[in-house]
């Protein structure tokens, strides 16, 4: 995930930088063909063309290795869930078609890019695969984030309801979940490959294969990036809400437990769970009973189940922290530009 965002930024902006360094070569070679207007020999000239040459090499070097990483570490992700019954459940079913989506990118997208570098940035193919390659890069980065929100909100869904979502976490409602998500997806790129074809200015700047429509990129950042960032942060938010007020809670209750107390740390709802307090004072015999044995492993295993979620929820920042570290500024030039 993180190389495939790393390298959808490097290589949008790389578009731009690529188009002024087209624009720069095209005066260059201008100023050449006239003899009168040349003022460097022939040793300087060929330090500007293996300088040129450094320039291109380094990027396509960088987008091959990352292609590499990207297509291989996605394939062990999918191979793992299918291959390993104790992976497959619905939660994973999202993790194996977000890996699916960035595979795609690094087969379909990210080689093209290749070409483009080689070529300085000039579309080297057939015009009519323009438009469709763009309506793939939009569709699998759109899918990609898609999950990352549909992730969030299935697992704060989990942590605030976990009896209604196990009873509703099916694998056919999982499949459901994710049609939707590559639905959604496909809806957004699909008037891509449609405005391409009709006008080709529209997906060419200066022999440069890029977007050129402005109402497309301005709706397609907001539904595709800024909504689900808010949905995103929102529900990380109210996730770690709910893990910490859990916590909180089943720490007062330990402790009132251990001090055979009748105070209760929390409020109770009802008396008689006040009740069930005073109760708790019971003999030493009691506490090497069968049942007594069943409640301590009842709370140890509570208790790892929340210390497990707040470690779920970490690596979960970890992952929006840096999704919106390397999608931000693609998206807010996008915005900016229009």
């Amino acid at each position: 995930l993180v190389s495939l965002t790393t390298v959808s930024v490097t290589l949008d902006f790389s578009l731009h930088g690529g188009l002024m360094a087209w624009s720069l070569s095209s005066n260059l070679t201008l100023n050449q063909s006239l003899p009168t207007s040349d003022p460097l020999n022939a040793s300087e000239k060929g330090d500007v063309s293996r300088m040129s040459v450094r320039e291109k090499n380094w990027p396509a070097l960088l987008i091959l290795v990352v292609i590499l990483l990207t297509i291989g570490g996605n394939i062990l992700v999918i191979m793992a869930v299918s291959l390993e019954k104790k992976l497959q459940n619905a939660t994973n079913f999202f993790l194996m078609s977000l890996a699916v989506a960035d595979m795609l990118v690094g087969i379909l997208v990210m080689p093209v890019s290749l070409i483009a570098v080689l070529y300085d940035y000039a579309w080297p193919l057939p015009k009519q695969l323009c438009p469709i390659w763009i309506s793939l890069d939009v569709l699998f980065s759109t899918a990609s984030i898609m999950h990352l929100c549909a992730i969030s909100l299935d697992r704060y869904v989990a942590i605030r309801n976990p009896i209604e979502h196990s009873r509703f976490n099916s694998r056919t409602k999982a499949i459901m979940k994710i049609a939707a998500v590559w639905t959604i997806s496909i809806g957004i790129s699909m008037p891509v490959p449609v405005i391409g074809l009709q006008d080709d200015s529209r997906v060419f700047v200066n022999g440069t294969c890029v977007l050129n429509d402005e109402n497309f990129v301005l709706i397609g950042s907001f539904v595709a990036f800024f909504i689900p960032l808010i949905i995103m942060v929102i529900t990380y938010c109210l996730t770690v809400q709910v893990l910490q007020r859990q916590a909180t809670v089943f720490m007062c209750s330990e402790v009132s437990k251990q001090r055979r107390s009748s105070v209760n740390c929390l409020k109770k709802e009802n008396n008689m769970e006040n009740i069930s307090m005073l109760h708790n004072h019971e003999g030493a015999s009691h506490l090497n009973s069968p049942v007594n044995k069943e409640a301590v492993l009842f709370r140890k295993g509570t208790m790892q189940s929340i210390n497990n979620e707040r470690r779920a929820s970490k690596v979960l920042g970890i992952v929006f922290f840096l999704f919106l570290i390397m999608w931000c500024p693609f998206f807010i030039t996008n915005i900016m530009s229009v």
